[in-house]
């Protein structure tokens, strides 16, 4: 075995579990209620949209196969599109990773207070949410190994009591509750285009080994083998994981469920189900609080190596961590925390439009990757070949815009305006650059 595997700490295991436990997060856990108005057509998109998810990922897995930099998505944008489009790119999607957080952060401590009724209390909440962002942190300053540790052992540990679920409960379902294909009331394109960034938020994270490429033993074989094995297992949970719940619980109830999987485990198994549900809700969300929190450190570290983000975010911690872009990001993190707190009906709802956002400034990413590769490849041989593009990357590209299209138009206004805002920090940078040179 290599010394210290030339300095390079994520493995096959570590990359599947960063892929799996950032994607299998607290929506997942919250997304048989959201999707049951649909009916059998929710099951449909499911596994729809993981085809989808797929081809993405193989796009992915190609793009980090032709050239592993670090930065995933943004390094692939910049290096097919140039420095204007990558900062783009980098500037939403690091947005996206700290506006999420709180949202994470959030089902956990609701979970805690509903383990522990004595702790209920919005002060309780918000300290419960802010100790698990600020845990996850130090955690991630410690080093990407712990970090990949961590992640192998929540992802690896919550999957237990989901899949249990997922696989033993098929036994146990009433066939009548699949007696309506699309109660929503919609039609049928409407319906779906709804259903996609219900569910294509359950599936963002998909190239999540892609951005820690520089951490990555050997990344042309470990970051396409754990991308389509994370992606995988988790599509074929959400599939199981909704027929399941939407066969145990009447869609009447389900609709209006808080915790669709922890009464699925209690029709099951009783009390002690619905604890051990409750327990994966947590390990997930710590997992998917870690894997975002170590993207979050990484994608603004390898824009400001290009000189695109301002310089601090590039700086390495005595253990190799871009320990100040992640501190940063977490204080931003914290700050959307406490604006929810102030409980301003004004703030809470810009809150909630704006952390509705980061998944539509997360799925921006994928249609710019979903083409990129023919013109990466130009770029790395110099121009001798540009390959054709290929029919798994068209439908990767139509699926990303496809989930666009569901978000509605106001989040993809805002998503436009807070993309184009980061265009002074892009002058300002590139200024600067060219003053250097001078």
């Amino acid at each position: 075995m290599s010394t210290p595997h030339n300095g390079k700490s994520l493995g096959l295991a570590a990359c599947t579990a960063i892929i799996v436990g950032n994607m299998v997060g607290s929506g997942f856990y919250l997304s048989p209620a959201a999707v049951a108005p649909y009916g059998n057509l929710a099951i449909v998109i499911w596994i729809v949209m993981g085809a989808g998810a797929i081809c993405l990922g193989l796009t992915f897995a190609k793009l980090a196969s032709l050239a592993p930099a670090v930065g995933g998505p943004y390094a692939y944008t910049r290096l097919a599109y140039g420095d204007f489009a990558g900062f783009l790119i980098a500037w939403g999607y690091w947005i996206s990773i700290w506006a999420s957080l709180p949202v994470i952060a959030f089902a956990f401590a609701g979970v805690i207070v509903d383990l522990f009724p004595l702790m209920r209390g919005r002060a309780t909440a918000v300290l419960l949410t802010l100790a698990a962002i600020w845990t996850v942190v130090l955690v991630n300053l410690r080093g990407v190994h712990v970090a990949g540790v961590f992640s192998e052992v929540t992802t690896y540990a919550k999957m237990i009591p989901f899949g249990a679920v997922a696989l033993m409960g098929l036994l146990f379902i009433d066939t009548s509750h699949f007696s309506e294909f699309n109660p929503s009331g919609q039609p049928l394109f409407q319906a779906s285009a709804a259903l996609a960034p219900l569910t294509m938020f359950a599936y963002l994270g998909l190239e999540s080994a892609t951005v820690p490429a520089g951490d990555v033993r050997d990344p042309e074989r470990t970051i396409p083998r754990s991308t389509i094995l994370g992606i995988s297992i988790a599509a074929t949970l959400y599939v199981l994981g909704t027929i399941v719940v939407m066969g145990l619980i009447p869609r009447q109830e389900l609709v209006k469920s808080i915790a669709p999987f922890s009464e699925a485990a209690r029709i099951l198994w009783g009390p002690a189900g619905e604890l051990a549900i409750a327990l994966a809700v947590v390990l997930s969300s710590i997992g998917a609080l870690n894997g975002w929190t170590l993207l979050m450190g990484q994608v603004p570290m390898a824009a400001a190596r290009d000189r695109l983000f301002p310089e601090f975010f590039g700086k390495l911690s005595p253990r190799n961590v871009p320990a100040t872009g992640i501190v940063v990001s977490a204080l931003l993190a914290t700050l959307l925390v406490l604006v929810q707190a102030a409980g301003s009906e004004g703030f809470a709802s810009i809150y909630r439009t704006f952390v509705g956002l980061s998944t539509m400034t997360a799925v921006v990413p994928y249609a710019f990757c979903a083409l990129a590769s023919s013109l990466v490849s130009a770029r790395i041989s110099e121009g001798r070949r540009v390959p054709r593009v290929t029919l798994i990357e068209l439908i990767a590209f139509a699926f990303a815009m496809f989930t666009l299209y569901g978000c509605g138009a106001e989040p993809v206004l805002f998503g436009l305006i807070l993309l184009l805002s980061g265009i002074p920090v892009f002058i300002w940078q590139r200024r600067r650059h060219i003053a250097l040179r001078q």
